[in-house]
């Protein structure tokens, strides 16, 4: 374990504060306050969920209807500052410092990024979404003269640019205190402009505290929802039946999964699935694509980036005047969604980016994934498209009485020849086993972030506490199952969606000292690199000087 003398300032602070006894290393007020808050949150829905439901879904309704402007003018600036960022003089700071190198390869990098960001939310969305905005409402946004185009641009600006620059702010915030700043890789060191010393105190403890919560019930809310995509896969594949307790099983079997992979490290665990599932999606999604209907795909895809592309600018920053009713249910609903998931997606690039520049981190968090999830949503929305026409609505309708299933759905009406039908079963298990890919990787990763935020942001931490978080993550997923199901984790749901607005306050807030912060690491850098270059012009000079001799 580290001693003291080897830790930089911020880590020596929180080193002495945190609990040390018995292999563990962990800071017992965000810790214990965490846990009794989960616990808390659990028997009020244990109790009486009818009223938890209410409670949130009007806390919710007061908040995206009184405070939408908020979220639709921050996550505008958050893209601007990113795009300032990465065209500006400041994009060649390099994170870590001038000499650090990127500890992971692009590939590798990018996996990850997907994995933790997105993963589940593209297997669970991509059939759905493009239907409903297709079929069950037209969206006021994204006007076309064709629905279908109107319907893809309208999910591109869901899962494209916007959530991405969320991302990519509250990465780079968190990787350059830690990583430059020399501070905790944790939210309460993008506050020291604010706070000061603070942050290692009480201040600081209040704030991780928050990022916990927001960490574990965001994981939760998505775990248990990716687990009934799960349960809706095998039951196509092997009949095991769909009911709460096969998920509550299944929720056990891959938290245990996830914890082999949290004690194999970041370095073999997540990165080693991250990759795989990059690898397993990419051929399953070729397969829908050369499978499904490739030529229409492919026009939809160049038309819908055209209409997203020229448009976005505009209605990114509508707000809806008079009936409110779609934008919030959609819009609203995301933008509060990726915020309040930023501290957990942030964190987790923060720490995989080490290395990278600032443009390569902006650019490569903001660009990369947008243009993959474009195409992904373009290949599986156009194949439903078709097959919605083709059956005469029936896929939608299906869609609509049970969305778990959407993709499993979309897959049993795919056209293939009846000797080739051996390919329809392969899809069925790569999908499944995708779904449980990105299942593990979140919560491997999840752990990972919930156990730096505990322990103060130590970068080094023991590995039975991250098991616990895991553990922790299923647990609490599993627990909402049983209480109550869906209706428990909608409620859960609500409740992580609030805390997107005092979230998306921080993020502008602290958007101003890392500007600050990255223009001076800016000069330092400069310094260094004139001097270096003084350096190498000196040893040429005296060369030049001696050969003349």
């Amino acid at each position: 374990m580290k001693q003291d003398n080897q830790l930089h300032q911020g880590d020596a602070k929180i080193y002495e504060r945190n609990y040390k006894k018995y292999g563990l290393n962990f800071n017992p007020i965000v810790s214990f306050a965490s846990g009794a808050f989960v616990l808390i949150f659990s028997l009020y829905a244990l109790f009486n969920l009818e009223h938890a439901h209410r409670m949130f879904n009007l806390l919710n309704e007061v908040i995206v209807t009184n405070f939408d402007w908020v979220f639709i003018i921050s996550s505008n600036f958050f893209i601007l500052v990113c795009l300032y960022l990465a065209v500006s003089r400041l994009g060649s700071v390099r994170i870590g410092g001038v000499k650090c190198q990127p500890e992971f390869s692009n590939f590798a990098w990018y996996s990850m990024l997907i994995s933790a960001g997105m993963g589940i939310g593209l297997m669970f969305w991509a059939v759905g979404e493009p239907l409903e905005h297709l079929i069950a409402e037209a969206p006021p946004i994204f006007e076309s003269s064709d629905a279908t185009h109107t319907a893809m641009a309208t999910t591109f600006f869901h899962w494209g640019l916007h959530p991405w620059g969320i991302y990519a702010l509250m990465a780079l915030s968190l990787a350059f205190f830690a990583f430059n700043r020399k501070m905790p890789l944790s939210l309460r060191s993008v506050f020291y402009p604010l706070f000061k010393e603070k942050i290692y105190g009480p201040v600081g403890d209040i704030i991780d505290t928050f990022a916990v919560l927001s960490v574990i019930f965001g994981l939760a809310t998505s775990l248990g929802l990716g687990i009934k995509q799960i349960n809706s896969g095998l039951d196509y594949l092997l009949g095991i039946g769909y009911n709460v307790h096969i998920q509550v099983i299944l929720i056990a079997i891959i938290t245990l999964i996830a914890i082999i992979s949290v004690i194999s490290g970041i370095q073999k665990g997540i990165k080693f699935l991250s990759t795989l599932n990059i690898k397993l999606a990419f051929i399953f999604m070729m397969a829908i694509f050369i499978l499904g209907p490739t030529a229409y795909i492919l026009r939809l895809f160049s038309s819908s980036m055209g209409v997203y592309f020229s448009n976005v600018v505009e209605y990114a920053s509508y707000l809806s005047i008079g009936d409110q009713s779609w934008q919030s249910a959609w819009t609203i609903f995301y933008l509060a969604w990726w915020i309040s998931w930023s501290p957990f997606v942030g964190m987790f690039i923060a720490r995989v980016s080490k290395g990278r520049t600032v443009r390569e981190l902006v650019l490569g968090v903001l660009i990369v994934p947008s243009l993959l999830s474009f195409f992904w949503l373009t290949v599986f929305g156009g194949t439903a498209f078709e097959i919605n026409e083709a059956t005469g609505g029936a896929l939608f309708q299906e869609v609509q009485a049970n969305l778990p299933v959407a993709l499993f759905e979309m897959i049993s009406y795919l056209s293939i020849p009846a000797l080739a039908e051996i390919f329809r079963v392969i899809l069925f298990v790569v999908a499944t086993a995708l779904v449980i890919n990105y299942f593990i990787t979140s919560s491997d990763s999840g752990s990972l972030v919930v156990d730096k935020l505990t322990s103060g942001g130590l970068m080094d931490t023991p590995v039975k506490q991250r098991v616990f978080w895991a553990c922790m993550e299923g647990l609490v997923a599993a627990v909402l199952l049983l209480i109550g199901g869906e209706k428990a984790l909608m409620a859960l749901q609500t409740a992580v969606i609030s805390a997107g607005l005092p979230l998306a306050v921080i993020l502008t807030v602290m958007t101003i000292s890392l500007i600050r912060g990255i223009e001076m690491a800016h000069t330092k850098q400069m310094k260094v690199l004139d001097y270096e270059k003084f350096q190498r012009l000196l040893k040429l000079s005296k060369k030049k000087d001696h050969l003349d001799l």
